[in-house]
């Protein structure tokens, strides 16, 4: 008598993608060191309390991921079919060994909750009384940073000095954003008409990448900042030259000329250059020449992108309610030279 052959037994076959798949996903993760928005290289107390704890969950992880691979290799290979016809026995609820894996993941829960909810409590406690206060101000879709006890407004570019606390204070004027630099720490969602705080002191001079985490509009993904790390001395060097007023540039020059197409553009609508306009819906341009970045944190600050910028903004940010300029390019390239020139 024939077998049915509805009833052969189907053998798995091997799937010839799996191993490509597995090899990417090993060269994907061969970059999250190097990558600007990595949370693995901390450089702050913050960063190091938040480090600290994701390591503790990942060597939990670890051990619960070993414990069930060798306890499936062993159900696989113990009780594997060895007569298709013989019944398997049955075996219902076991009462201890139910009560054993509700314990067990209970107790890890335990272990990862005490640093977790510490590490909460730490990080919210009020700023120390010699912190750097930073009121920090999202818009769509550029950051507004503002020292209000040193008397300095700036943008795109949040300088804050190594080795001492600095409390940033993070609000909105328009949509929910969240403020981020993933190597300091963070992050926390700024709120129209409410403030979140986040206290920290990163351990080195240096450049860090910063992204708006929450999803604010057309031009979302092209919300960033750059946080500076100066040393000391250097962080105080940055405040003398910002409180000091716009630099008026010699009669004839360049950005003598660049003045004067900003006064008459459309440009002091929008922004302000302290003794020159007073805009105020757009980012303090006083000190814009010596950003390291322009366009909400996308572009470097240099000459040739700042004129690509001024022909025609949108182009470059999507999103972006700036108008067109429809400057001629002797305009453009004087204007350029105006902006360049405000250190």
């Amino acid at each position: 008598m024939e077998s049915d052959p509805t009833l052969r037994r189907v053998r798995p076959t091997r799937v010839p993608g799996l191993w490509t798949a597995a090899a990417g996903l090993a060269l994907a993760s061969c970059g999250l060191l190097d990558s600007p928005a990595t949370t693995l290289t901390p450089r702050s107390d913050f960063g190091w309390t938040s480090h600290r704890i994701f390591v503790q969950i990942l060597r939990w992880d670890t051990a619960i991921f070993l414990v069930v691979q060798v306890l499936l290799l062993v159900a696989v290979f113990r009780f594997r079919e060895r007569d298709p016809k013989a019944v398997p026995a049955q075996v219902r609820g076991n009462a201890l060994l139910e009560l054993v894996w509700t314990l067990i993941p209970a107790v890890i829960l335990i272990f990862i909750a005490f640093p977790t909810v510490a590490a909460i409590f730490r990080t919210q406690t009020a700023p120390p009384k010699d912190a750097i206060r930073v009121k920090v101000v999202g818009h769509q879709w550029w950051w507004e940073f503002q020292y209000p006890d040193l008397g300095v407004v700036t943008a795109s570019d949040l300088h804050i000095p190594a080795g001492r606390p600095v409390s940033l204070e993070i609000a909105s004027t328009d949509v929910i954003h969240s403020f981020w630099v993933p190597q300091l720490g963070g992050k926390r969602d700024a709120i129209p008409g409410s403030m979140t705080r986040i206290v920290l002191t990163a351990d080195a001079p240096g450049e860090y990448y910063g992204q708006c985490a929450e999803f604010c509009g057309a031009s979302h993904a092209n919300m960033r900042h750059l946080a500076v790390v100066d040393t000391p001395e250097a962080f105080a060097a940055w405040v003398a030259k910002q409180r000091e007023p716009a630099l008026t540039p010699p009669d004839g020059s360049p950005a003598a000329a660049g003045r004067e197409v900003y006064r008459t553009g459309t440009c002091v609508g929008c922004h302000t250059v302290r003794g020159v306009s007073a805009g105020g819906i757009g980012p303090d341009l006083t000190h814009f020449g010596s950003r390291k970045t322009i366009a909400g944190g996308i572009l470097p600050n240099t000459p040739e992108n700042l004129a690509r910028w001024v022909r025609h903004a949108p182009a470059l940010k999507p999103g972006s309610l700036m108008p067109d300029q429809k400057l001629d390019e002797p305009e453009v390239t004087a204007l350029v030279a105006y902006l360049q020139s405000l250190r």
